[in-house]
């Protein structure tokens, strides 16, 4: 049960905007805070009036039943009626509560997902390639854009190491649970004798941070240029371009070496500077709420196993949900991806709801 003035305060607030943005002379920066709020509550707003009608139709349908004078054929008529509406509120306050849900600031942010492989040799490096293409088809079909921030190859095919910033619709929403350590269980290709091979490899989705989200004082800034020497590269620099930055309060350290001009390294390191200390301090606020509750999705930890990938009998699993989809190929391709997604999301807000309170 949701409060009914709660309701009718949305409803409210979305009949002032509409009127509000309707104004010919409203100013851009306005027109920007209140088209970006309509649209919050344009997603919620036929649950909304739904709710508020369900409400008037069980407090008549109620009023007919408790009346001793209504005959038996309307009564078996309301009865049923009762039961209907019930179900239809039941969907409504479903609704309204996922609404309702404190909401994660950084949840609209783009991202950027590094991944490393793990344990396992040059077998971690190809599922750290496997997994990198998935994340890339995965964005194809969102509509977003993905941009490689730094790559170090593997020699014998697949990557060691690949940052890429993602671009687009809450990018970061989507792709926040994948934060953890990637089982995968195969026959590589070298294995003459058909034995499963178990490797690993991690994958962390930072939020993209803005400057007005995180300042940086340069005072807390080391700032060191080398010789780029990366592996497989076919231009190595003959320059000074290379560029090494390290947060001294933290103790965070990004080395840059893709681009051939220092500037460019400097503003892709600070970039994934940024972005890590944006997610540093919402893992030290996240912290500070798990003293109330241990949530059963994890933490975010980069150490923990969240998935296995085997191949042998072509499944995926989700160890925080317990899912299972023997959908591996089309997992892979993006094609499956949202299906796992959706369920974590799902069983996330469950969580959420039984701590809410309205």
């Amino acid at each position: 049960m949701i409060p009914k003035d709660k309701v009718e305060n949305i409803v409210s607030r979305f009949n002032e905007l509409e009127t509000i943005l309707a104004k010919p002379d409203l100013k851009k920066d306005e027109f920007v805070s209140n088209s970006k709020e309509y649209s919050n509550l344009n997603e919620i707003i036929s649950y909304a009036k739904d709710y508020l009608k369900v409400l008037d139709d069980l407090k008549s349908t109620k009023n007919i039943l408790e009346d001793k004078s209504t005959d038996k054929e309307f009564y078996e008529m309301a009865d049923k009626e009762l039961k209907d509406l019930k179900q239809q509120e039941e969907e409504c306050v479903k609704r309204l509560k996922v609404f309702l849900l404190p909401k994660d600031e950084a949840d609209e942010k783009n991202a950027i997902i590094e991944i490393r492989a793990g344990t396992g040799g040059m077998e971690a490096a190809l599922f750290a390639a496997d997994l990198f293409n998935m994340y890339q088809r995965v964005a194809v079909l969102n509509g977003w854009k993905v941009e490689i921030i730094n790559l170090s190859n593997s020699e014998g095919g697949g990557y060691k190491e690949i940052i890429a910033s993602i671009v687009g619709r809450n990018v970061f929403s989507k792709l926040k649970f994948e934060s953890g350590v990637h089982r995968v269980q195969r026959v590589p290709d070298t294995e003459t004798q058909g034995r499963i091979h178990t490797s690993a490899a991690t994958v962390a989705v930072l939020p993209e941070a803005e400057e007005v989200d995180v300042k940086i004082n340069d005072a807390d800034l080391r700032i060191d240029v080398f010789r780029s020497s990366g592996p497989g590269g076919q231009s190595v620099n003959t320059t000074d371009s290379a560029v090494r930055v390290t947060h001294i309060p933290s103790g965070i350290v990004v080395s840059q070496q893709d681009e051939k001009s220092q500037h460019k390294n400097k503003a892709k390191a600070l970039k994934i500077l940024r972005s890590k200390l944006y997610d540093l301090q919402r893992s030290q606020q996240e912290s500070e709420r798990a003293k109330a509750r241990k949530s059963q999705i994890g933490t975010g930890d980069r150490s923990e196993r969240i998935r296995t990938y085997n191949f042998p009998q072509g499944r995926v699993t989700d160890h925080r949900i317990n899912m299972t989809l023997y959908k591996l190929t089309d997992f892979l391709a993006g094609d499956a991806f949202k299906e796992l997604s959706d369920a974590i999301q799902i069983q996330f807000q469950e969580e959420q709801l039984e701590n809410l309170k309205i």
